[in-house]
């Protein structure tokens, strides 16, 4: 491990980059390092771990008061596979080049988490009169699951903070909302058998072909006739079936199939009504299919149903455009800074549930339309205009 401290956001991210901290592998070596650097400005830090694999964890550190509200600077810490991409350089390494820093990572958010760690540094030597707080996650990229351990461990934090920034890449942007999803996993039943004979078993594929059917059909609701939100590029709750599988040979009827899929909501949809209806509409063509096989064959078998567990659920992200947090980030931000609303999701649903007055937005260096690609990349100006607001936030602190 690197002992020196390094002196600016640019060297920590370089470093960050280094640790292949991707999604449900280790982390624990990254956030070592990270409380290194805090500790040698002599911050302290609490790690919350995941309670299965302690290789896997959280970490929260606070510089300043703690009995007045401050600002939460949050970020994951891990990132997506590299498997199957065609990178041109190392993923787990930095890789400067045209104004760039290129690796896994580096804008879906160590760019973002190695600005804050920075920021907390240059903080501790001041005298602060509100706090600076860090939360750092693990395993973001599959549904928020590690911040929920971080978040029960902070139940009781009080006084609440006024604002929380959640550095996902928006090329310095705020971020306003994001839509909730919720995934599914599927599994239609039904009977194997000898292709030949095909009419007398239930096909499991063709119970999954009408799930997925009733799935276009909901989408198609909802594009014409569901609530709207505008400010998303679709302005609507989608409906998306993302694997499938199912069957073991062309010869033989198959016997089960899964199908994972997943709604992401905008915030007048509830995704189990949807959900609900998806399955109305399930269960209406199969009825259908049944009544005509039935015209030709009354004693074929009956298909059962699929079986839907839930798999993962976020919440949307909703903070009012004029709100004072608003206001506050954009007097951080260069004039005419816009505002959007994100096509992903974040863990700020989830911040803004445990902290009801709190303002949460989305804000951070870097580009979503680069993240969890081959030669990911940050342009250095990014990380130069991320560092320019947080020292204006750590004025504001003062």
């Amino acid at each position: 491990m690197n002992s020196s401290p390094p002196s600016t956001s640019l060297d920590l991210l370089r470093e960050l980059l280094a640790f292949p901290s991707v999604t449900l592998t280790p982390n624990q070596a990254l956030i070592e390092r990270i409380q290194a650097v805090l500790a040698g400005a002599g911050i302290e830090s609490t790690v919350v771990a995941d309670p299965q694999d302690e290789s896997r964890c959280n970490l929260f550190a606070t510089v300043g008061p703690k009995d007045v509200p401050g600002v939460v600077l949050s970020g994951h810490t891990d990132v997506v596979p590299v498997e199957g991409q065609p990178w041109t350089v190392p993923p787990f390494a930095a890789t400067e080049r045209d104004g760039r820093i290129y690796g896994r990572g580096s804008a879906d958010m160590k760019g973002f988490v190695a600005c804050a760690v920075m920021a907390m540094v240059r903080a501790a030597g001041l005298p602060l009169k509100r706090p600076l707080h860090v939360a750092l996650s693990f395993d973001e990229e599959i549904g928020c699951v590690g911040v929920r351990h971080l978040i029960r461990a902070l139940e009781h934090m009080k006084p609440a903070p006024t604002l929380c920034v959640v550095g996902e890449p928006t090329l310095m942007k705020i971020g306003t909302g994001h839509k909730g999803k919720a995934a599914y996993r599927a599994l239609c039943c039904g009977q194997a058998g000898h292709s030949g004979l095909a009419p007398r078993f239930v096909n499991a594929i063709h119970t999954a072909a009408d799930l997925v059917a009733a799935m276009r059909e909901v989408q198609r609701e909802l594009a014409q006739d569901g609530p709207r939100e505008e400010g998303y590029a679709i302005p609507y709750t989608t409906v998306h079936a993302g694997t499938i599988k199912g069957g073991a040979a062309l010869n033989i009827v198959p016997a089960q199939c899964e199908v994972n899929f997943e709604i992401r909501n905008v915030a007048q949809d509830d995704p189990a009504q949807i959900l609900a209806r998806v399955l109305e509409l399930t269960q209406a063509r199969m009825r259908e299919a049944r009544a005509h096989e039935q015209a030709l064959d009354q004693d074929l078998p009956v298909a059962a149903p699929p079986t839907v567990d839930v798999v993962n659920t976020y919440p949307g992200l909703a903070t009012a455009a004029d709100s004072p947090g608003v206001q506050l980030l954009s007097s951080w931000l260069p004039a005419g800074t816009g505002l959007t609303k994100v096509a992903f999701g974040t863990e700020g649903g989830l911040f803004q549930q445990q902290w009801r007055d709190t303002a949460v937005l989305v804000c951070g260096p870097g580009s979503i339309e680069v993240a969890h690609k081959a030669d990911e990349y940050v342009e250095i100006a990014q990380i130069e205009a991320c560092d320019a607001m947080l020292e204006k936030l750590t004025a504001y602190l003062v």
